[in-house]
């Protein structure tokens, strides 16, 4: 019974990663088909790829964005953290049911409500700031989560013990609590990023007009099937998970 699981499970993760492997794998295969067997090895499609005019512009709109939702997401998560775990148990639970509506919503609905409240009720234009507050609302959940466990089991009488002593509200976060819990929010920082850069369904429906690497990669499945597609993909798994791993990594969350 035991191996039959195993067995089960192993297909199961190799459903899953496969196609992921193939996306690396053809990237660096000579030939323009993405058939078996591979024709040799190569570089010449990531050469493309950085000669693509549309790539440098998506790649600099993927940062931008990315880094200001990471930052972002952490000021407004740690304050909303700090707050929560000052609260009784019940009201922190109800409230963090409220913030977590976002994680549990489809993409595709999240993204059209907030095209529907950009355009019909504030009238701005589409454009990055609109792709950030999208992803804002994608991403703060995660960071609240994070940030309210690392909280949650921090000693507070620390922080009594430096006002005791004389120091400030301010001082004493930016002297005890700040240092303390910096490398959780590095961590929850590279996981916003990660999931920034990945994001496509709201970033498509809230940018108007522009590219980011999700939306560029997409653009070009559309009109062929050049391998630069594979480079491209690798490049974002790459971005992604490296990101992530790092973040699990520096913060030690295991949630």
């Amino acid at each position: 019974m035991i191996f039959g699981w195993r067995i089960f499970i192993c297909g199961v993760i190799a459903f899953l990663v496969s196609p992921l492997v193939l996306v690396v794998l053809f990237s660096f295969n000579a030939s323009a088909l993405t058939s078996f067997p591979l024709s040799g090895f190569t570089l010449d499609w990531y050469r493309r790829l950085i000669d693509n005019e549309s790539f440098w512009p998506a790649l600099n709109n993927s940062l931008i964005i990315g880094a200001t939702v990471a930052i972002l997401s952490v000021t407004i998560g740690m304050l909303a953290a700090l707050a929560l775990v000052r609260l009784g148990i019940r009201q922190s639970d109800r409230l963090m049911s409220l913030l977590a509506a976002p994680m549990m919503m489809p993409a595709l609905i999240i993204g059209l409500a907030l095209l529907v409240f950009f355009k019909r009720f504030l009238d701005i234009p589409l454009g990055l700031p609109t792709v950030i507050l999208g992803h804002l609302v994608i991403v703060q959940p995660f960071v609240i989560a994070i940030l309210q466990a690392r909280l949650a089991s921090f000693d507070w009488s620390l922080v009594e013990s430096a006002r005791d002593l004389g120091a400030s509200p301010m001082k004493a976060f930016l002297t005890i609590t700040l240092p303390i819990i910096q490398p959780t929010l590095i961590g929850s920082a590279l996981i916003a990023l990660s999931i920034s850069l990945d994001d496509f369904v709201i970033t498509f429906l809230t940018i108007g007009a522009g590219n980011t690497l999700p939306t560029m990669v997409w653009g070009l499945v559309r009109t062929s099937l050049d391998p630069t597609i594979n480079a491209l993909a690798t490049l974002l798994l790459v971005l992604s998970i490296g990101s992530t791993i790092v973040a699990l990594t520096v913060s030690r969350y295991r949630g």
